[in-house]
């Protein structure tokens, strides 16, 4: 019979807008505005005395809230008003900053999607930094402390070196002012030392001298070293913050250089900072060294185990390989059931690591993890108390276990306190290691850059535009333009389930793209009436026009949008943030539209006229 789908692509139909219904549904439960505290630790939860003592804070401060519930590893307190925010995160901040772990208060907005939508996968849309606002992050890197580091590295192989060279040393020293100063006993082997480095390491300014008894070698990066060590730093901070935004599955995030050692990071509608920012800063690097003993050369160090029940053990200065010397870390567990993180190190790490644990089988070898602390340190300032960050690079020793043969680029990291901690070290290790560490200059919860006035004249063109096209279809092709208004209103609520599904961000670019979405959805509907009523007047019959007029009218359509989806593409490739918001809604829309203006628009003519003799259609 003519014009009626079989049922399995009645079925298809029915099942795709039930999926499209359901994911779509989330946008309609608007986000309570909320502040979370989070640990500055993964591994320290925060606990049920300080969600009380938050609470009662702001009955104190006689500020409305609800809904306090710990989540995973932080607390969460929902607020009455938007306006409220700030004032609760000051009140809140003010308790938290008395205890001595480290707490970290953040303005949130808060879900209150239904449990049964969230068990199904289903979310809301993201917005756009123009359209909801998100968070703006000022870092700066330390670019002095990565040539201290790289100082150590390039000293770790002037020791080794002048060690198989045969040249006797008395002292290494690395100086405050960036420096290495190598005392030798004898004139005649500091001046072998001397064309021994200068022939390897052309990078360094060397100056002779004598200190006390001693002849001394002095070496110093030169300037343009220097200014490409910092540039390294930064670039290479850049790239790390760029592969942690990722892990953040943040979409259309800025992240870009400011001045000569300066990062901007922008992540559009997020609003935890405390998350955002501990992992975001977060140096999280790792040292490997052998540990000290009587003949250990080059000095040692003395650090404590992280889990404070161990005590202190030395360890020797010279650092074997870092946390930039890995490739890849993933968190499991050990045969014991304890969390564990396995390592991959890059080709020269893994040398490294060999050639120096193949010497040393029966020695421990520490792991070090480094993090970067603030805490506020009360000072007093203009005759008053003020709490001021102050920042400490934290060094402990997370494992410090007998090298049974030699290592090489695969290995694992144990003694770690839980899952939690393991995983977030992996996570950072595989982002990338910061070469240098970053404190925040600034940081704050930004708003609508385009203001209310402006979001809502966006929101009000979108309806006026699609109540007109609606209106349009309805009084120019009457039956058949309400089957197009069905199918129209199917592709909105398809295109914006999918964008809730793949977390795309909405920007006002991206309005646009929809807008555009709902032109050429009834483009296709036009061009396949139009052909409709071209059969009619050529005195076809009208089951047989409609045949006609859907089949004829696809190969036109499906040319059009295949065109205008390459472009689509090719703007997400190249272009950046709101360029590609308004790429990925057109993208997506065409796919929908081609789907409902073809399909969709079908199915409803077919259930209208499909299978019986009419004598005339309503277009």
């Amino acid at each position: 019979m003519m014009n009626r789908y079989p049922l399995w692509k009645n079925l298809l139909i029915v099942v795709v807008f039930a999926f499209g219904l359901i994911y779509a549904l989330p946008n309609i439960y608007p986000n309570d505005p909320a502040i979370q505290i989070t640990s500055d630790s993964s591994s320290t939860p925060v606990s049920e005395r300080i969600l009380d003592k938050a609470n009662a804070a702001l009955d104190k401060a006689g500020i409305e809230h609800f809904g306090e519930q710990l989540i995973n590893n932080y607390g969460l307190i929902r607020l009455q008003k938007n306006d409220d925010q700030l004032r609760a995160q000051s009140v809140i901040n003010a308790v938290v900053s008395e205890l001595d772990s480290g707490y970290v208060v953040a303005l949130n907005l808060a879900e209150t999607t239904p449990a049964w939508l969230k068990s199904m996968g289903a979310g809301p849309m993201k917005l756009g930094l123009d359209l909801s606002g998100g968070v703006h992050f000022l870092l700066e890197v330390d670019t002095s402390a990565a040539a201290q580091q790289k100082l150590q590295v390039f000293s770790a192989e002037i020791r080794q070196k002048l060690r198989e060279e045969k040249l006797r040393y008395r002292k290494f020293q690395i100086s405050e002012d960036d420096s290495l100063l190598i005392r030798f006993i004898q004139e005649e082997t500091r001046d072998q030392a001397h064309q021994l480095i200068k022939k390897d390491y052309d990078d360094f300014l060397l100056t002779d001298g004598q200190q006390d008894k001693y002849f001394t070698l002095s070496l110093r990066f030169s300037e343009l070293k220097t200014k490409e060590i910092e540039d390294y730093a930064v670039r290479q901070n850049l790239t790390t913050l760029r592969n942690r935004v990722n892990e953040l599955g943040v979409s259309e995030p800025l992240v870009q250089r400011q001045g000569r050692n300066r990062i901007v990071v922008e992540l559009p509608g997020v609003q935890d900072t405390a998350g955002a920012k501990r992992l975001l800063g977060k140096t999280a690097n790792l040292e490997f060294r052998l540990q000290a003993h009587a003949k250990t050369k080059g000095g040692s160090q003395r650090f404590k185990f992280k889990d404070d029940q161990r005590g202190y053990a030395e360890l020797e200065k010279n650092i074997i390989v870092t946390g930039q010397n890995v490739s890849n870390a993933q968190a499991g567990f050990d045969e014991n059931g304890f969390p564990q993180v396995n390592i991959n190190l890059d080709s020269p790490g893994g040398k490294m690591m060999n050639r120096i644990t193949r010497d040393n089988v029966g020695r421990e070898l520490g792991v070090l993890f480094i993090e970067q602390k603030t805490r506020l340190k009360t000072q007093i300032i203009d005759g008053k108390k003020t709490k001021v960050p102050v920042r400490t690079n934290q060094k402990e020793i997370i494992s410090l276990a007998t090298i049974q043969a030699p290592l090489g680029n695969r290995f694992r990291i144990t003694g770690l306190d839980s899952p939690a901690e393991s995983a977030e070290l992996a996570l950072l290790l595989r982002a990338g290691a910061l070469a240098a560490p970053m404190h925040f200059v600034e940081e704050r919860t930004v708003g609508p850059s385009l203001g209310k006035q402006n979001i809502e004249l966006g929101q009000r063109s979108v309806a006026i535009g699609l109540a007109l096209v609606l209106l349009f279809m309805l009084v120019y092709f009457k039956m058949f333009g309400l089957a197009a208004n069905i199918a129209l209103t199917f592709n909105l609520i398809l295109l914006v389930a999918i964008m809730s599904m793949i977390s795309a961000t909405l920007t006002l670019p991206g309005i646009a793209g929809i807008v555009l979405t709902v032109g050429m959805a009834v483009d296709a509907n036009v061009l396949i009436f139009a052909r409709i009523k071209e059969e009619l007047a050529n005195r076809m019959s009208p089951q047989a026009a409609i045949q006609a007029g859907f089949e004829r009218a696809f190969v036109t359509i499906f040319d059009a949008n295949i065109t205008t989806l390459l472009v689509a593409v090719i703007l997400y490739a190249v272009g950046t943030g709101p360029v590609k918001g308004f790429a990925v809604t057109l993208s997506i829309g065409i796919l929908t539209s081609m789907f409902t203006a073809i399909m969709g628009t079908r199915a409803i003519v077919n259930l209208m006229y499909g299978g019986r003799k009419i004598e005339k259609l309503s277009i």
